[in-house]
């Protein structure tokens, strides 16, 4: 098994803010970037140091990673569009996004090899992955189902206790007797005793 590479061995924070740094100034100045990071590995106290280029081929690597997170984005935002999927969908469309991009990588680099190189462990994986997303899918929109459903009854009953107030004022200004409020109650309106 061969060593971890020494960007892998960057705590957390420090690999947010790298990726942070590729986001804002591009994939470009690998010397300027390799000083900052090793200046911010002697801020944390590590010992740790990169070379230009260790975080050349890391940043290659992410480069490309967020490409196709980005093709995948794209993809969902056209799919979701298509299907005229609203806003409430956003955590959905964002999950998705994400295991869609990974999705395509483990593709592209299966595309790559014949077929004794390929592990049917990936696909397997893949496959456990896109049955999921399909899967939680539906979940969405059973929950969003039940939430407007929700909605829509409270509506009614809040409509119902309106009218029922109304009624009641009117029947009571109009000096109805209780037989005849009660009559007009059942029959009119479907309002229970």
């Amino acid at each position: 098994m061969p060593p971890p590479k020494k960007v892998d061995l960057l705590p957390p924070e420090l690999k947010t803010r790298l990726h942070e740094y590729w986001k804002q100034n591009g994939f470009h100045g690998y010397e300027q970037l390799t000083d900052e990071l090793n200046g911010w590995l002697d801020e944390a106290g590590l010992e740790l140091r990169i070379g230009k280029s260790a975080l050349h081929n890391y940043g290659q690597e992410y480069e490309q990673f967020a490409k196709l997170q980005e093709e995948a984005g794209a993809w969902a935002q056209q799919w979701m569009s298509d299907n005229d999927l609203s806003d409430e969908a956003e955590q959905h469309r964002v999950l998705f996004q994400m295991m869609t991009s990974v999705a395509f990588k483990v593709l592209k680099a299966q595309m790559t090899k014949d077929g004794g190189e390929i592990d049917p462990r990936d696909l397997h994986f893949l496959g456990k992955m896109m049955k999921d997303v399909m899967s939680s899918s539906g979940i969405r929109e059973k929950l969003v189902a039940d939430e407007r459903a929700r909605i829509a009854a409270r509506a009614r009953e809040e409509a119902q206790a309106e009218m029922t107030e109304r009624f009641e004022a009117v029947t009571a200004e109009a000096g109805l007797g209780e037989d005849t409020v009660a009559k007009m109650r059942r029959e009119f309106l479907g309002l229970r005793e």
